[in-house]
């Protein structure tokens, strides 16, 4: 067939098919037009999940009379004008391709005025055609698009949609993910002539976190912990969930960067990494956060969706993200008895409850993945204490009333001990529960690690080297990381184009699969810049150590025991959870332990 130019109309319902994938698609363009434009308050009505009827309203700058027509053209935009404004975008949309699209496959209608106009103009289109040519309209200052029948002229899209409630569902939560992006600006969403939500614009934390809560609910902020950090030119702000706070699926994480939702998977790995020895395995964290870095150092040119970026030096931004995160869960630890009340109703995941109800001599926590020979193991505990007992009965005893000021000690003071498996205190707040070995586990896992990695990683030789087949890529990686590897205990050398030979890994690693640990490295390095891999399975050994050197259940303490154990917890990084994730400790208020016994009824 010969080669020809493709008709307009078709032109833009191709485009469509990137930019429309269904009504909450169309939302999203509408709405990032209207932040684009300036507006300080956005109204969205939709009918029948979007399908029959959106509407969003702005009052934004608006659109000129002479510019309508251009603004439903392909590829015609007002916020980029060169190479270099491409190369460092810093507004929501810039392909020009929204409403053109939009317009090809429904009945759309585009009403606007300026500041210094006396009255507006609206402009319609029909599957692509438009009307005449603009005429007056009233209007307030700023934009309205209404678009009816999505899809009516292309059938075969309308029957991939879902139902109007999916539909709807999406349009929800697309609008969620852009009020928590931009919290200067006001938003309502109405559905079938129902107001789902109005949120006011808001500039203080106080009202920022409000709004958080009605759209997240008040479980997430109750244990949410706030971060702000900055370093060089990236800053990181929001809130992050406290371990106990995790998800089966990854529904509650937010991630945005100069204000733009993306998903990424430099990311999602930097965040893992950080939760990696406080995360209950299967689960999920939950956050909310910003990171604000020069536009030039990110691409989002890469989807038409806008939904991934590129980062231009991933490495950075990995390392940034998580140090920062990885030194906030560190703080997860008992605070004053001032901070003690979002505790008092922290989630308990099911597998967690499922566990409690086993007998005691059943719940020992599964020990991670062992990378070390039983010889490794047993000479490292063999350097510890012998008994807890003994390391404990060596302190000065602590006050076993609460004789001291309590809200020098979040954890108060011990009471007694219930059936030998957990410790009961009383503080200013109430009633504290402690799972005495999940806590000590923990306590024993943070001490090995400050001595372990306060020493440095001592490197073991293979008695004989291991040779390992590789792409030449992977070769180039290696010899060029060889100084990187070398500080985390690895020594490798290139043999020829495509073979490695591994002569050394940590001491503590001894016995383990040295041909694997290099090509999860290689992996790591290749995909984020960096890795942590070597730590994480350095940790998992000690966190083996630690649950083998720990108090097991039914082991009586006497009141001194117990209060040297809370104190500790009081002095240990994420105290507040042990090793595998599971919470360490509880808080019962007074008025929680009232409600239970019905007292003041």
């Amino acid at each position: 067939m010969p080669i020809k130019t493709l008709p307009i109309q078709l032109v833009n319902q191709i485009a469509a098919g990137e930019v429309v994938e269904r009504p909450a698609a169309v939302v999203k363009e509408l709405l990032e037009n209207s932040l684009d434009a300036g507006a300080k308050r956005i109204d969205v009505e939709v009918e029948q999940g979007g399908v029959k009827l959106i509407r969003v309203r702005d009052g934004g700058q608006g659109i000129s009379r002479q510019e309508l027509a251009l603004a439903l053209s392909r590829h015609a935009t007002s916020k980029l004008t060169c190479l270099e404004d491409l190369e460092a975008i810093r507004s929501m949309g810039f392909r020009g391709e929204a409403l053109p699209s939009i317009g090809s496959v429904s009945r759309l209608s585009l009403v606007s005025r300026t500041a210094d106009a006396e009255m507006g103009y609206v402009l319609e289109v029909e599957g692509g055609v438009e009307s005449d040519s603009p005429r007056p309209a009233a209007h307030n200052i700023g934009t309205s698009v209404t678009v009816r029948d999505l899809f009516y002229n292309t059938p075969a899209r309308r029957k991939f949609l879902r139902t109007e409630k999916t539909e709807f569902k999406h349009i929800e939560l697309l609008m969620h993910r852009l009020a928590l992006a931009r919290f200067d600006v006001g938003f309502s969403l109405q559905h079938n002539q129902r107001r789902v939500f109005n949120l006011l614009p808001c500039q203080e934390r106080i009202d920022r976190e409000r709004r958080i809560a009605e759209l997240l609910g008040t479980s997430f902020l109750e244990q949410a912990l706030y971060i702000e950090h900055e370093l060089s030119d990236f800053r990181l702000s929001g809130w992050i969930a406290r371990p106990a706070y995790s998800r089966a699926q990854a529904d509650t994480q937010y991630f945005y960067v100069n204000q733009r939702m993306v998903r990424d998977k430099l990311v999602a790995h930097a965040v893992r990494q950080a939760f990696q020895d406080v995360m209950f395995h299967g689960r999920h964290p939950a956050y909310v956060l910003y990171l604000e870095l020069d536009p030039h150092r990110v691409d989002v040119n890469v989807h038409p969706t806008k939904h991934e970026v590129r980062f231009r030096d991933g490495r950075s931004v990995h390392d940034f993200l998580y140090r920062a995160l990885h030194r906030v869960l560190a703080e997860t630890r008992p605070q004053s008895t001032d901070s003690l009340e979002s505790g008092a109703s922290q989630p308990i995941p099911q597998e967690f409850q499922d566990d409690r109800k086993a007998p005691a001599a059943a719940r020992q926590p599964s020990p991670a993945m062992p990378l070390q020979t039983q010889q490794v193991l047993d000479w490292r505990i063999a350097e510890r204490p012998s008994s807890y007992l003994a390391s404990y009965r060596a302190q000065k005893p602590v006050a076993a009333s609460p004789g001291d000021d309590e809200a020098e000690h979040p954890l108060g003071y011990a009471l007694g001990q219930l059936q030998g498996v957990y410790i009961l205190a009383q503080n200013r707040e109430g009633l504290v529960l402690v799972d005495m070995h999940a806590a000590h586990e923990r306590i024993t896992y943070e001490q090995f690690k400050q001595t372990y990695h306060g020493s440095g990683i001592t490197r073991q030789p293979l008695l004989m080297p291991l040779t390992v087949a590789v792409t030449s890529r992977e070769a180039e990686l290696a010899e060029a990381s060889s100084e990187l590897l070398s500080e985390i205990g690895i020594e490798v050398s290139r043999l020829d184009r495509d073979r490695l030979a591994v002569r050394g890994i940590p001491a503590l690693l001894h016995g383990a699969d040295a041909e694997r640990l290099l090509r999860d490295l290689l992996a790591d390095l290749t995909e984020f810049g960096s890795s942590e891999r070597i730590r994480a399975e350095i940790d998992k050994v000690l966190a083996t150590m630690a649950c083998h050197g720990s108090v097991r259940a039914n082991r009586r303490l006497s009141l001194d025991e117990m209060n040297a154990l809370l104190r500790d917890m009081e002095r240990t990084e994420r105290a507040d959870q042990c090793n595998h994730g599971r919470p360490t400790w509880i808080q019962l208020s007074m008025a929680e332990l009232d409600r239970l016994f019905l007292r003041g009824r």
